[in-house]
């Protein structure tokens, strides 16, 4: 129940982001646009988005930050998996615990020193350039997300002890083939 909570408030809060960065880039273009022409500069001028670029580079990069958690949880974070997958199967499964444990050792470690860093900068007056923000509520991403990340990792690891199995997203392109119909379709192979 609170791992579907979980899961639920992260897609949201990733949806939300894009989408709202989205918009803010589209209507600062627009009011941009609008006031370069003679006949809206009246109206346009008067509007002052001039904090909307910072913004949304918060919002992608608090987007990163949670997306990252999310491609842990399903399977569609970057992976090489090329050596592991030249290895015997009894071997797979041990190189493929140790790196996730990896990943939950590293992603726990950016989280702790994002902490440390994000609890130096309470103590300051330091804001950021536009929106006149704290800058420890922009940085706060480090660990929140990092915290996740390695959350999402050790349940990942946890669900392959259990059944041997690893989240995987098969997206398949209509007009490209995966690995194994192109070397199928190789004539040099």
């Amino acid at each position: 129940m609170i791992l579907r909570i979980l899961d639920r408030l992260e897609e949201t809060l990733i949806a939300c982001l894009m989408a709202g960065a989205t918009l803010l880039i589209f209507v600062s273009v627009v009011q941009r646009f609008a006031a370069s022409t003679t006949l809206l500069y009246p109206i346009a001028s008067q509007i002052d988005l001039t904090w909307a670029q910072e913004l949304c580079i918060f919002m992608f990069i608090w987007m990163a930050k949670f997306g990252a958690a999310y491609g842990v949880r399903t399977g569609i974070h970057v992976g090489v998996d090329v050596l592991v997958r030249k290895l015997p199967p009894s071997r797979q499964k041990p190189v493929v615990l140790f790196s996730l444990l990896c990943g939950a050792a590293f992603t726990g470690i950016v989280g702790t020193m994002g902490a440390s860093f994000v609890y130096g900068l309470t103590d300051t007056d330091e804001t950021t350039p536009d929106l006149e923000w704290p800058s420890w509520i922009v940085y706060l991403c480090i660990p929140l997300g990092s915290y996740l990340m390695c959350f999402r990792f050790l349940q990942v690891a946890w669900g392959f002890l259990r059944t041997g199995e690893l989240p995987h997203h098969d997206i398949k392109v209509e007009g490209v083939a995966d690995a194994g119909e192109a070397l199928e379709m190789d004539p040099l192979h």
